[in-house]
């Protein structure tokens, strides 16, 4: 099943490119999750995230601008920002990936009364842009007066919403069949293909806000139609070859000569996505060794333990090698979603667990950490560490991150398998059932147990056409003993865990390749394969480079990491000593949607009453880190000292110091 096939669902779209990627992601069409963890986190983005989007979007004006085009007025003023009419299509992408798992009348109906203007609003031509069309004399402030593209390489985003209309397009055509959205996303295509490129009577651009390339990459393997491809290739190959230069939006060099993540990391992000679907797509070895290098950097020099990005509050940027600040740390909500969507992949480019051990634990800490467990409130940036001052909003001026999580929590389906040949890969393990396509024959799974907090999980083989095939199990990095590829973190507790595997009952042995066990039989129906990781609390340690984190260690429990946060413990967090040699209980907790909280002995170093140093034994809280600020703010901390130059006992008295100074 080639994934151009998955994606045809009906229609004249129904046209198959020649090939697609190396191995083939099951579509999220052909899998329904019924998780006990990720179940509440589809549940909230149905009940809540999604309906507060289009909400969002009504009071905010964004339907409104699509009207205002129709009628144009050289008296509107055009406000918010350029990139303001993507929150309808995010939204849009994100309630259709909710639609096969909850099939939704109204929902649909809703969505193609949106669509009728946004159609409405286009452009003859395709060209489909609302901050520059309902007053093209007097567009947004950010555009060139009269003037298509002029600035999309500065600020404009004329590409950058084309590429989340497809996004969106492409979701909706695939939940639905209906090509309402597609067509006008095709247009708006269609009318780029011809205006941008190096040919007589076209204009030479890239974009400054990277995502056309990614979702370009998306049109031509659900259409068939290869100018697509060569599109996304053109916006990825002219990069570092037009006037506008900057290490910013990753301009700066050609990108096969870029070898560091640098820059903004959302654009860096959704650019080395696109670099990584050229390379998987069309085999270019240039590609293939540019993004490989990219992905080396940021994982071995670049990568938070919570498997956030982007060290630096200025510019939203990835820092210099190893500057993983936590106080300070920004990792925007925005880039662990584009850090997913790199890792996914390279993992069909290479069929290596590394790019899955990655994307897990970015997933289930620093992407999930953006938005609350109710799914009402989110997260800009994302910090290990806090004093206070931080709390998750309902929404933002800017809203690209809340529309993100809304987009992007519904697609989980379509990350937890894939297929090659007589391969069938399980890369995620959450409660699910499955249809899928083993060269031409169907094969349905059910999947159960409760991963995320106890470590297990149960395939069961409901229906097999294919015959003999090869179940590739994925054992996570964290099971061995391996928190993430390469050596920028370590465990340090000299503790060793393990997993078993059993079918029908009895232990299986087999070698790992590439981070998979892999089990090749002739399957029968009622066939049960189950997993057990053990889940032992580890302690992590970082490279000493890390300045930030030297004297210290982080706790996590299989795919979770944890933190320490104020409302657990009554005293302060910087001041503790922890023992990598900690053994840490767990219980189970109500708490924020229910969570297993670890409990373990520490020593808190602080001044007695004549002002010496005294040592007290505690009892140290952690909580999964993705649920921090749910109780109102204050101190949270990921990374503990285990060390006293790690510690700041005199933390009090050197803020009184300091502000009295400031106060002269």
């Amino acid at each position: 099943m080639g994934l151009a096939t998955a994606f045809a669902v009906s229609g004249s779209y129904a046209k198959a490119p020649s090939h697609g990627y190396p191995i083939d992601p099951v579509n999220f069409t052909s899998v329904k999750i019924n998780d006990n963890f990720w179940g509440k986190r589809l549940e909230a983005a149905r009940n809540v995230t999604v309906p507060l989007a289009f909400s969002k979007c009504e009071e905010t004006g964004r339907y409104e601008n699509f009207i205002k085009v129709t009628r144009p007025d050289k008296s509107y003023k055009v406000e918010g920002f350029p990139f303001d009419d993507t929150d309808v299509y995010k939204t849009i992408e994100g309630a259709s990936y909710l639609m096969q798992t909850y099939p939704d009348p109204k929902m649909e109906a809703y969505i193609d009364s949106v669509l009728v203007i946004v159609a409405a609003a286009q452009e003859p031509d395709g060209y489909l842009n609302t901050s520059f069309t309902m007053n093209p004399e007097h567009p947004h402030p950010w555009m060139q007066p009269g003037k298509r593209w002029e600035k999309v390489e500065d600020l404009s985003h004329e590409f950058y919403n084309l590429g989340h209309m497809v996004d969106g397009a492409v979701a909706h055509y695939q939940a639905t069949g209906k090509s309402n959205f597609l067509d006008i996303a095709k247009k708006y295509a269609d009318c780029i293909c011809r205006e941008i490129g190096n040919n007589p009577g076209q204009i030479a651009k890239i974009p400054g806000h990277q995502i056309a390339e990614m979702a370009l990459a998306r049109l031509y393997l659900v259409t068939g139609d290869s100018k697509y491809l060569d599109q996304a290739k053109y916006f990825l190959d002219m990069r570092g070859r037009t006037s506008h230069r900057s290490e910013y939006n990753q301009s700066h060099k050609p990108v096969t000569e870029q070898k560091e993540a640098v820059g903004h990391a959302v654009r860096a992000t959704y650019m080395y996505a696109g670099m990584a679907d050229i390379a998987a797509l069309t085999g270019d070895t240039a590609y293939i060794s540019a993004i490989d290098s990219i992905w080396d950097n940021i994982v071995n020099k670049k990568y938070y333990i919570t498997g956030g990005i982007g060290a630096r509050h200025a510019g939203e940027a990835f820092g210099n090698n190893y500057e993983l600040p936590n106080l300070e740390a920004y990792n925007e909500t925005c880039a662990a979603i584009g850090n997913v969507y790199v890792n996914h992949r390279l993992f069909l480019l290479h069929g290596d667990s590394k790019y899955y051990d990655v994307l897990e634990r970015t997933l289930y800490n620093g992407l999930i950490a953006g938005m609350s467990v109710d799914g009402g409130s989110f997260f800009y940036p994302n910090p290990l560490a806090s004093e206070g001052g931080y709390e998750r909003k309902p929404w933002f001026g800017c809203a690209c991150c809340p529309s993100n999580l809304c987009r992007f929590i519904p697609s989980i389906p379509g990350y937890i398998y894939a297929v090659k040949g007589n391969d069938v890969y399980v890369n995620l393990y959450m409660g699910n059932q499955a249809k899928l396509d083993v060269k031409g024959k169907k094969l349905s799974l059910t999947q159960s147990g409760d991963y995320t907090w106890n470590g297990n999980a149960a395939i069961t083989i409901d229906e097999n056409k294919a015959g003999e095939f090869a179940l590739k199990l994925r054992i996570p990095g964290w099971a061995r003993n391996l928190p993430v590829p390469g050596n920028l973190y370590s465990y340090v507790d000299n503790i060793k865990t393990g997993y078993t595997v059993k079918i029908n009952g009895k232990p299986v042995e087999a070698k790992l390749d590439k981070g998979y066990l892999s089990i090749d039989r002739k399957w029968k129906k009622g066939d049960r394969i189950e997993l057990n990781f053990d889940m032992t609390p580890r302690i992590v340690a970082a490279d000493k480079k890390v300045k930030a984190d030297r004297g210290r260690v982080a706790v996590e429990r299989g795919p979770i990491v944890y933190c320490a946060e104020w409302p657990d413990n009554n005293f302060d967090i910087q001041k503790i000593l922890l023992n990598p040699k900690t053994i840490f209980t767990v219980t189970s907790s109500e708490k924020m949607g229910g969570i297993k909280e670890l409990k373990g002995k520490v020593q808190l170093i602080d001044h007695n009453a004549e002002g010496n140093f005294e040592i007290k034994d505690k009892e140290l809280t952690m909580i999964p880190y993705y649920s921090w600020a749910h109780r109102g703010q204050g101190q949270m901390s990921v990374w503990l000292p285990a060390s006293p130059s790690a510690t700041r006992p005199e933390i009090v008295e050197t803020n009184i110091i300091l502000n009295e100074f400031e106060g002269k």
